[in-house]
């Protein structure tokens, strides 16, 4: 439960202002058809996430907790830094041409590779041992920070103060950070 939990508040935060957060704000001022979105934003994060979290499970299989918990911390720390950076939509982000629920399955596939929450999710699943949790939770936290935005649109960006939420969330990787440098707790919990 502690990897689910853990997995859905960091990505959960990690999200807010994020740049799939954005394209989850422009698929809805698009379309304005917010089921089939929703569902193309969930299908397309459980997949990027399972993948995500296979290669953390693999890493830590193949290098172990010692050299892992270096490695976690190290990248804890450069999360707490990178998200303080905001994040914009570029003109490459934009969705390609097709059904909503395609469209949006593709467009947010894509444009999670290489995102944050998606390095959280394989540093997650390197320190969890359920990899199933950790997915599971790395997509209700996507889910969580992206439905109200697809649902409620702008009006959530403007009630939300994105750089206090970058902050709390930075914080919160900053200590998993520590944590895991200086090994408090046990890398396989889960």
């Amino acid at each position: 439960m502690e990897a689910f939990l853990m997995s859905t508040g960091i990505v959960a935060l990690a999200e807010m202002g994020d740049k799939t957060q954005l394209l989850s704000l422009v698929l809805a001022a698009r379309y304005r058809k917010p089921v089939p979105i929703i569902l193309g934003i969930f299908v397309a994060t459980l997949l990027n996430h399972a993948v995500a979290g296979a290669l953390g499970s693999w890493l830590m299989h193949w290098f172990g907790p010692s050299v892992m918990r270096w490695v976690l911390g190290v990248s804890f720390l450069g999360m707490a830094v990178w998200i303080l950076i905001p994040d914009k939509l570029d003109d490459t982000d934009a969705a390609p041409k097709g059904g909503i629920f395609l469209t949006t399955v593709v467009a947010f596939f894509l444009a999670e590779m290489g995102d944050k929450t998606q390095f959280a999710t394989v540093a997650l699943a390197a320190q969890y041992s359920s990899l199933w949790a950790v997915v599971m939770g790395t997509t209700a936290g996507m889910m969580l920070a992206n439905a109200p935005a697809v649902l409620l649109g702008d009006r959530i960006t403007r009630a939300v103060p994105m750089r206090t939420v970058h902050i709390v969330a930075a914080i919160l990787f900053a200590i998993l950070g520590l944590l895991a440098l200086f090994d408090v707790g046990s890398l396989t919990t889960g």
